[in-house]
């Protein structure tokens, strides 16, 4: 392997664990208070992160979601589809000769 290729592996390998190394520490650069935020960003949370309110539930209905009468014509038209594929899917028997 030539000399030349061998320098080119060797910083390209340097350049990227120098990057890696940087990259660790883009948090605590962040976080500066000349480099990172600028004068006018709002305040971080004192608390890192909390957890999302999953067992809050919203609150009951006051009303029904479909009205009854909705409900059974969409049924109704269900059944009605339901039965009109049950009837083409079956194959009609082949006349006897």
């Amino acid at each position: 392997m030539p000399v030349t290729r061998t320098i080119r592996l060797w910083s390209i390998a340097a350049l990227c664990a120098s990057a890696f190394a940087l990259g660790g520490c883009s948090t605590q650069i962040a976080d500066m208070p000349g480099l990172g935020l600028p004068a006018d960003a709002p305040e971080r949370p004192k608390e890192a992160g909390g957890y999302l309110p999953v067992h809050d539930l919203p609150p009951d209905r006051n009303e029904e979601a479909i009205k009854p009468a909705e409900l059974a014509k969409i049924q109704s038209e269900l059944t009605a589809a339901r039965d009109r594929q049950a009837t083409n899917s079956t194959p009609a028997k082949p006349a006897k000769k």
